[in-house]
C-alpha cells in the first residue's frame, strides 16, 4: 500500500505487455496487497486501454502482433477461460483487429482481476499480453502465495518502505529479486536464473556459473626447491618450504 502506484502501474504495463508478453521474464501476475488493489487495477487499466497496438513497421505502434495465429487464439482462450472460472475481465483484448491488417495475428492487451491460484490463467505460462491481478490482504499472505509456487524464477516488490523491501529480499523464494524493478534480470556479471522448478541442472547461466559451465578446470601444483635442500624422504605430504 505504501508504493508509488503510478510508478507501479507504469512498470506493470511495461513488464507485462512489452514484446507482446512473449518473453521469458514477462510479468504475468501482480499481487496487490491490502487496500492498494482497486486503485492499482484502475491505473493499470487506464494505461492498458491507451496502448497502441499495430504493425511493427509503424512508429506509432507500441505493441505488435503475436507470433502465430494459433498462439494468438490460444492466448485469447485464457481470457475467456478466466471469465468462466470467476475472474473479472477488466480489459478484454480479444477480438482486436488492425485496419488494413485484418489477417494479422493481432491481439489487444487484457487485464484480469481477482484471479485465484486455481485458475488456468494463473497456473499456466500464457506467454502473451495478459496480466493477472491476485488480491492478498496482507504482506504475509502475499509471501505465502509466492513461496507456495513450485516455480522460483523472478519476483519483485514495489514499495517505498526500506524495511518491507529488506524483509522481502530475505523471505521470498526466488532466484532473482527486484525492488521497484519489475523484471529483475541482473547485469551480465551476475548470474541469471531461478530456484525450484525454474532451474535445470546445478548451475545458473551467465556470471561465474557461466564461466564454470563453459570451461574445463586444470589444477597445476609446482615446487622449485633449492638443490642444496632436497628435503630427504618424507612419507607424509611434502613441506611447502
Amino acid at each position: 500500500p505504501d508504493a508509488d502506484l503510478d510508478f507501479a502501474a507504469d512498470n506493470a504495463i511495461n513488464a507485462a505487455y512489452g514484446s507482446a508478453g512473449e518473453r521469458c521474464m514477462a510479468v504475468s501476475v501482480v499481487v496487490a496487497v491490502g487496500g492498494s488493489g482497486d486503485e492499482l487495477v484502475a491505473r493499470i487499466a487506464e494505461r492498458a486501454r491507451a496502448l497502441r497496438v499495430g504493425p511493427g513497421d509503424d512508429p506509432a505502434s507500441e505493441m505488435g502482433p503475436l507470433i502465430t495465429r494459433e498462439h494468438r487464439d490460444k492466448v485469447a482462450s485464457y481470457v475467456d477461460g478466466a471469465r468462466a472460472q470467476g475472474a473479472e475481465v477488466v480489459v478484454d483484448g480479444t477480438g482486436y483487429t488492425v485496419a488494413g491488417h485484418e489477417e494479422g495475428f493481432f491481439l489487444g492487451v487484457s487485464l484480469l482481476d481477482r484471479v485465484s491460484p486455481e485458475m488456468d490463467a494463473y497456473r499456466d505460462e500464457i506467454f502473451g499480453p495478459v496480466l493477472c491481478v491476485v488480491r492478498a490482504e496482507t504482506y504475509d499472505e502475499a509471501i505465502r502465495l509466492i513461496n507456495g509456487s513450485k516455480w522460483g524464477n523472478g519476483t519483485a516488490i514495489f514499495t517505498r518502505d526500506g524495511g518491507a523491501a529488506r524483509r522481502f529480499q530475505l523471505e521470498v523464494e526466488a532466484g532473482m529479486v527486484g525492488v521497484n524493478v519489475p523484471i529483475p534480470v541482473p547485469v551480465g556479471h551476475h548470474s541469471f536464473g531461478g530456484w525450484k522448478d525454474s532451474l535445470f541442472g546445478d548451475l545458473h547461466i551467465y556470471g561465474n556459473d557461466g564461466i564454470h559451465f563453459y570451461t574445463r578446470g586444470k589444477v597445476i601444483t609446482t615446487r622449485w626447491p633449492d638443490p642444496a635442500d632436497s628435503g630427504g624422504i618424507n612419507l607424509g605430504f611434502p613441506t611447502s618450504s
